[in-house]
């Protein structure tokens, strides 16, 4: 502790020579242009109130949020932060599960990450594991200073690629005392390794010799290439899992204009950071609770698998659903299992 103290001591002494003033780091928020009507690829719930909102991060970039509220309720409310599906935006899977879980009786927030959707940060369309796991303790940071929020009891929900950052969260924030991963991907492993850990040290070298070709290329273009979205045309010989998301993100069951996965893609050179820097690194140290669900067949669920593993204590779960594909996690209440979910939270958020 004592280290621990001076190590505290100098870094504030640090931050005061170099002029950081307290007030101004208070005052970083930019104003974000958010849309008025309700855009989102589910329908309304008149179970509860939603408005929007913004914060910022410790980067400074303010992050775009829809509030949802169980309506004709009188709070302090245990509170969920939601984020994901990697490459979606919260007017789809996530804004689903915070509006379930507001039906529950908690106040959830469903935020875009920084460089996607509403939120801010340029250039746009930009992944980062350090940024976006900042992400959620941003989120956690707004709910924390809520008068209707019971600040003791906070947790987070990461859906696919988010999965993991709210696993790589839970390990650095004490504030956050439960953790529902649905259908998870550690992103870092699948860049690095591609699927089924299928690259070898070669294949991994060649690509970044690709993505810093290309690094070049955009600095002498002044624009980023985008890797694409979800295939379309669909191909004939399509692998299922790709035929998966093209019938959530491709169609009007989850399209979305300001989705990556609907649209254009990520940055091709998001993959440069998410190769090099495993998020899973410090996941056993995590005390708090941890469910992780995940679907029978799908394609990702070794993900969840290993990750489970790894992680220690008795408040820890890992629940497969039977029959269920990576997708319908996403958006299909009649599989995600919110019964579930919700008798979790209420275990663990007390």
């Amino acid at each position: 502790m004592k280290h621990l103290a001076i190590t505290i001591a100098l870094f504030g002494l640090l931050m005061g020579l170099s002029g950081c003033d307290k007030k101004g780091e208070n005052n970083m928020e930019n104003e974000l242009k958010l849309t008025e009507e309700w855009d989102k690829v589910f329908p309304k719930s008149d179970k509860v109130d939603h408005r929007k909102v913004t914060f910022h991060n410790r980067y400074g970039i303010t992050l775009a949020a829809d509030v949802y509220t169980p309506k004709d309720a009188k709070g302090p409310f245990p509170a969920i932060a939601v984020s994901g599906p990697f490459g979606a935006v919260k007017e789809q899977s996530s804004g689903l599960y915070a509006q379930e879980l507001a039906e529950r009786g908690f106040l959830a927030i469903a935020f875009d990450p920084s460089y996607t959707g509403e939120s801010g940060g340029e250039p746009r369309r930009v992944a980062s594991p350090d940024i976006n796991t900042e992400d959620f303790s941003a989120a956690v940071d707004w709910l924390s200073v809520q008068e209707n929020v019971d600040t003791a009891r906070i947790g987070i929900v990461g859906i696919c690629g988010w999965g993991g950052f709210a696993l790589n969260a839970a390990a650095i924030d004490t504030r956050i005392k439960a953790t529902v991963t649905s259908t998870m991907y550690d992103m870092t492993r699948v860049t690095a390794l591609g699927y089924f850990d299928a690259n070898d040290a070669e294949a991994r070298y060649q690509q970044r010799v690709a993505l810093n070709k290309q690094r070049t290329e955009d600095y002498r273009n002044g624009t980023y290439q985008r890797a694409g979205g979800v295939v379309d045309p669909l191909p004939d010989d399509a692998p299922q899992f790709v035929k998966d998301y093209y019938a959530y993100y491709k169609q009007p069951r989850g399209y979305h204009k300001r989705s990556g996965n609907s649209t254009d893609g990520w940055n091709t050179t998001s993959a440069l950071s998410l190769m090099n820097m495993p998020i899973l690194q410090y996941s056993d140290e995590i005390r708090s609770a941890v469910l992780m669900i995940h679907g029978e067949k799908a394609h990702s669920r070794y993900f969840s698998e290993d990750a489970f593993k790894k992680l220690k204590g008795d408040n820890k779960r890992l629940m497969i659903v039977p029959g269920a594909n990576h997708v319908d996690l996403y958006d299909r209440k009649d599989v995600i299992p919110f019964d579930e979910i919700e008798k979790f939270f209420n275990t663990y958020l007390k």
